[in-house]
């Protein structure tokens, strides 16, 4: 999956931020005072980041607006997914990922496991002799 360009990210973080699709007008500024863009720089951003697939447009009068096609914690995961599979020993890649982890972001990793290992587990049909018998 390939990463945006700088400018792609600020657009994209700022879409990320918020529930509902924005207008140019709104994404321009939306990036202010951290960038002062033409509404044509902005326009052009998010139209090659909809015709690459990032993002959703809707009709809106004579304007577009947009929202994002995924999540950015979905996102994230993809690119965590993806760093972790072209390792060459993905376990030792995993343990040098927790290592440099914060305590607050292994609490977290803990809280997902928990989450992750009861819907899989929830998932998972119950085998013949957890089955209750027919009479």
């Amino acid at each position: 999956m390939p990463r945006f360009g700088e400018l792609e990210e600020q657009v994209m973080l700022r879409l990320w931020a918020t529930d509902r699709p924005l207008q140019v007008r709104e994404v321009r500024e939306a990036l202010k005072p951290d960038r002062e863009l033409a509404h044509t720089t902005v326009m052009t951003v998010l139209d090659k980041l909809y015709r690459k697939g990032w993002l959703r447009r809707e009709s809106v009068g004579r304007a577009y607006a947009y929202s994002p096609v995924m999540s950015r914690e979905a996102y994230t995961a993809t690119l965590m997914h993806e760093a972790w599979s072209v390792a060459g020993r993905p376990a030792t890649a995993l343990v040098y990922f927790i290592e440099a982890m914060t305590p607050d972001q292994v609490e977290a990793l803990r809280d997902a496991l928990r989450v992750a290992t009861a819907v899989l587990e929830a998932e998972q049909p119950a085998t013949d002799q957890e089955r209750p018998r027919s009479a």
